[in-house]
């Protein structure tokens, strides 16, 4: 086992732990966590464009201006996802858990398997065998939340919900996509170093900030 590995370990357990806390708390505390988690994932995503926009300083403040505006989309979609019960919280803790099995999965069947890549020219790293990974391991959430009951979403492991991981799992791929576009136009590998093993706080949630409104608006069209 490498030592990347093991800070990357030890670091997704102590995040894990962290976030089942905050969302299972209570609104405000919760709200309170994912401000200070947007907020300095915003720090990153100012820094991690410099490089490229420096000297095009109107398209400089139009990323800065998206990424503020897209920020407190993902607070509005994180706090009505959370609602107020403990319900709703669970209900939150499922979705996230689908974005996390998404990651593992991308994680390491591209380690393992290799092969081609998936889209070179946006990031080299990641490959078709880790896609198809990250869409294995989003359903495995499913199977383990299989025996709850939320009162207006069942976790029975049938086709519509099955289909609901894989949604999320795509969704989750494009975000991490998007931050591994930035980074490469920007020539660097992580958006920060707060992160043991995983880098920044950005390239831990860029799948979940692109996935969080897309469910929020499924939920209020009653899509799934």
């Amino acid at each position: 086992m490498s030592k990347e590995f093991k800070y990357r370990l030890i670091t997704s357990f102590l995040l894990a732990i962290s976030l089942i806390l905050f969302v299972l708390a209570n609104e405000t505390l919760f709200l309170f966590f994912i401000f200070l988690v947007l907020s300095y994932s915003l720090i990153e995503w100012i820094k991690l464009n410099y490089n490229y926009f420096k000297k095009k300083r109107f398209k400089y403040n139009l990323i800065i201006l998206l990424g503020f505006l897209y920020a407190i989309i993902v607070l509005i979609s994180a706090k009505n996802l959370r609602g107020t019960g403990f319900d709703d919280g669970f209900y939150f803790i499922f979705i996230l858990s689908i974005c996390a099995g998404s990651d593992i999965g991308g994680y390491f069947f591209g380690k393992i398997i290799g092969g081609k890549k998936l889209i070179k020219r946006v990031s080299p790293n990641k490959t078709i065998a880790g896609s198809v990974g990250s869409f294995i391991f989003s359903i495995i959430p499913l199977v383990i939340f299989n025996t709850q009951s939320y009162f207006f979403f069942n976790f029975n492991f049938n086709f519509k919900n099955i289909l609901l991981c894989l949604f999320i799992s795509l969704f989750c791929q494009v975000g991490d996509l998007i931050i591994s576009f930035f980074k490469r136009l920007n020539k660097v590998k992580d958006t920060g170093k707060i992160l043991p093993g995983h880098g920044g706080l950005l390239d831990r949630i860029d799948g979940v900030i692109f996935t969080l409104p897309i469910v929020y608006i499924m939920e209020v069209f009653n899509i799934f």
